[in-house]
């Protein structure tokens, strides 16, 4: 048996008198129980291109809606090859398209901002 100390800040301090090693051992058991509990958030991403055709955009929305049902991030790669670069507010269309067919179910995390020949947006569920 050994004496441990509980809680130092306290006035005056707790102590216990316990096995040391079981202690160690449920703490341990503690910690594992509570992680497993807690939910990781991933980002998944959904790339697109500016000249996309209706039925595949309605398959990202589809996929996106999944993943923040799941409670997961959603990033959205816009990619531009060539000319598609001058006439990027296209892309920019599509991401707000998307905003507008996605609202009530997501927050925006980050604005649509261009980074070299891709614009880049993350959303998130709404809880």
């Amino acid at each position: 048996m050994d004496l441990i100390e509980i809680s130092p800040q306290a006035v005056p301090p707790v102590c216990k008198v316990l096995d040391y090693g079981k202690y160690k051992y449920e703490a341990q058991k503690r910690k594992a129980e509570a992680k497993k509990n807690q939910k990781v958030v991933e980002i998944k991403e959904l790339k697109l291109r500016p000249m996309i055709d209706t039925h595949d955009y309605e398959v990202k929305v589809k996929q996106a809606k999944k993943f923040l049902g799941e409670g997961n991030k959603v990033k959205f790669t816009m990619r531009y090859k060539g000319r598609e670069m001058s006439a990027n507010d296209m892309g920019k269309e599509v991401l707000k398209r998307l905003l507008d067919d996605l609202e009530g179910i997501c927050k925006l995390e980050s604005e649509p901002k261009l980074e070299g020949k891709q614009m880049m947006m993350i959303i998130s569920p709404e809880k």
